[in-house]
């Protein structure tokens, strides 16, 4: 709505992995304007010949109004161009779209799309407006919940204010269904219409086999199988430093880093580079040697650990009736979620990279989760669930990057720890404890509009 009554229009091009909700959401709105277009040039390929004849916008808006039967208005229609990525013609529109006739609401997506971006590095520059899409996070699984009092709630709480007991031994349960389910719209609808997992499962292998049909269409860039074979290790090295020699087939590393390229490109993997965080910004002293991945959902990781591996009881046991500390320190599936939410509540304008610390200078393994930038500082966030006494990694980073503030993130209520440091206390150093499900505290000057 903020895009449509924008003063300034540009063409929209919604960017995120297969069944997020792209095209449901251009739908959504277009029942907002008198009139709604939508050209899938997957379904319907020969309209693509339409705009690989003409690039005359006006010319395109007569010919798309007299194939569907409805005006082409400024101000009225909302014209939407879904699976673009198909007609590469209909992609340089966008740039026209903009030019020639930029009164026009104007709507893009598709699958796959990053892969024909690549090919077209100049496309549309300051002419086109992205929105990156993303499943759905904590905070909105709440909502599709009817529980958007429970948003309000966790984000009106902190460390002087911790939550009830009882609302947080709720929003812990909460989150360990939504852990479950995950945030793949059909999932989570499935979830809340039937309130049966097995539902959400249907759904989730769905998505799942989509995803593996789409590797046919990386046959030209890689092979098949190796997408297969690089997702299914970083499934299993969730948490970890990739390692290239763990994926089966005995492919050669150049090999795998392309297969990881791709995946990050469809939006089903995202890496968190190691950065050596002396200083903003972040990715000024990234080191790409040292890598880890994560997958885009935890219910579909659920779903290809039983799919492929058969070794997702142990770890939905865990999410079930685990305690607390097992859940967070068994698996890497809550850090991975963890840095899921992160993404999901930043600005969506924008891609957002990922970063991580390592001791590498010292025999002692040293490492901390995420690090991120609040405030023109350097921020480091774990994923815990032990005491002060336990944050051996966070305490020794903050020592020599000479901070006084980090976060710790667990299944604990809001808290505050203070001179938690025995090892130093000349300086006063303090730690919050945000809750898990409480990742968008962090994000306060964007997370209001969503409640």
């Amino acid at each position: 709505m903020e895009w449509k009554q924008s003063s300034s229009l540009k063409p929209l091009l919604l960017r995120g992995a297969r069944q997020v909700g792209k095209s449901w959401a251009a739908e959504h709105l277009g029942a907002t304007f008198d009139y709604f277009i939508e050209v899938n040039f997957e379904k319907r390929p020969e309209i693509k010949e339409i705009f690989e004849k003409t690039h005359d916008v006006h010319a395109l808006a007569d010919s798309l109004s007299m194939l569907y039967g409805k005006p082409v208005e400024a101000g009225k229609t909302l014209l939407f161009l879904d699976e673009i990525q198909a007609s590469p013609d209909a992609i340089k529109s966008l740039w026209t779209f903009k030019e020639d006739f930029p009164s026009l609401h104007v709507i893009a997506a598709g699958s796959l799309l990053e892969f024909t971006l690549k090919e077209l590095p100049s496309f549309g520059v300051g002419r086109i407006r992205s929105l990156f899409v993303y499943p759905f996070s904590f905070d909105e699984f709440l909502m599709a919940e009817g529980k958007a009092s429970w948003v309000k709630a966790k984000q009106q709480a902190d460390s002087e204010r911790p939550l009830p007991t009882a609302i947080h031994n709720d929003l812990v349960q909460n989150y360990r269904t939504f852990l479950m389910v995950g945030g793949m719209p059909a999932s989570v609808a499935a979830w809340v219409k039937s309130r049966d997992y097995r539902q959400c499962q249907r759904e989730l292998d769905d998505i799942q086999l989509t995803y593996y049909d789409d590797f046919a269409k990386y046959a030209k860039k890689v092979d098949p199988a190796l997408l297969r074979n690089t997702l299914q290790s970083v499934i299993l090295q969730i948490g970890s430093k990739f390692m290239y020699s763990k994926v089966e087939g005995e492919y050669r590393a150049e090999e795998v880093k392309k297969a990881l390229g791709l995946l990050c490109d469809a939006g089903i993997i995202k890496r968190i580079s190691h950065t050596a965080a002396n200083g903003l910004p972040l990715g000024a002293e990234a080191n790409s040697k040292f890598r880890k991945y994560i997958y885009l959902d935890s219910g579909l990781l659920l779903r290809i650990l039983d799919m492929d591996m058969g070794s997702a009881t142990q770890l939905t046991e865990l999410i079930v009736a685990g305690t607390a500390e097992d859940l967070v320190n068994k698996g890497g599936l809550a850090e991975m979620v963890l840095g899921w939410e992160m993404v999901k509540y930043s600005n969506p304008r924008s891609q957002h990279d990922l970063y991580y610390w390592e001791n590498t200078a010292e025999s002692t393994r040293s490492e901390v989760d995420y690090i991120v930038t609040r405030d023109m500082k350097v921020l480091p966030i774990e994923c815990k669930s032990g005491t002060s006494g336990k944050m051996k990694s966070l305490h020794l980073f903050m020592r020599q990057k000479h901070l006084t503030d980090g976060i710790r993130c667990s299944l604990e209520n809001f808290a505050l720890l203070e001179n938690s440091d025995k090892q130093d206390d000349s300086t006063i150093r303090q730690i919050r404890i945000v809750p898990l499900y409480a990742v968008s505290n962090l994000y306060a000057a964007i997370t209001p509009a969503l409640v």
